[in-house]
């Protein structure tokens, strides 16, 4: 693209004297400044369907503008400031091919999202995909134990307590049972990969980092 300049001083040639060879116009300064003029006009983009070439700029909108105002790469740019993440379903190249700006890192492989807040902090990762192992045990401890037992006799025996009806009794105190200390039953509960996942979509997702 170019700009029209004018190379002849035709006003300059009204201040010439007369009889000066200067002062006359000649055929070949009018077709020189046509030439360039034409070449100037073939230059410029058409109003309307133009096809532009090179790097055009355009006035850089505000942001939140919408109309039919141009937008400009910078424009865009503002929609996804630093730190913004870009999801694609389908298309896993890099967003600085895709839009031409900004340096973008893959993010997020193999994790979903979480929104911040509850305590948990922007950009923080934790939790895993697997199944953790469940575990618990259970302590046994039997120190033993006893049964009574009367014996019931006739007659009076020294030692023994009676009845009414004179016949001797005596309880006997027996240990029974088993006497366990320590014994540790242990139940442990199963692991499995990617059992902890919920039911998801696999997306490329991306960070703006500058």
């Amino acid at each position: 693209m170019s700009n029209y300049i004018k190379s002849t001083d035709f006003a300059g040639k009204d201040a010439l004297t007369s009889g000066d060879a200067a002062k006359i116009v000649k055929g070949t300064e009018i077709g020189a400044e046509f030439d360039a003029i034409q070449t100037a006009v073939n230059s410029k983009a058409n109003a309307s369907n133009a096809a532009l070439t090179g790097t055009p700029t355009a006035p850089t909108a505000a942001p939140g503008t919408s109309s039919t105002q141009v937008a400009t790469t910078a424009f865009f740019a503002n929609l996804y400031p630093v730190g913004s993440v870009y999801i694609n379903a389908g298309v896993g190249t890099n967003p600085s091919t895709l839009f031409g700006f900004g340096t973008w890192i893959a993010l997020g492989e193999g994790r979903v999202l979480l929104g911040a807040g509850a305590g948990y902090t922007g950009g923080a990762v934790g939790g895993s995909a697997d199944a953790s192992v469940v575990s618990h045990t259970h302590s046994l401890t039997d120190p033993g134990h006893t049964h009574s037992e009367k014996t019931v006799g006739a007659g009076s025996v020294t030692g023994y307590g009676t009845q009414g009806n004179g016949n001797y009794w005596a309880e006997n105190n027996a240990t029974t049972g088993v006497s366990a200390t320590g014994i540790t039953i242990a139940n442990t509960g199963s692991s499995g990969t990617n059992a902890n996942l919920q039911p998801y979509l696999v997306v490329y997702m991306w960070q703006r980092t500058v």
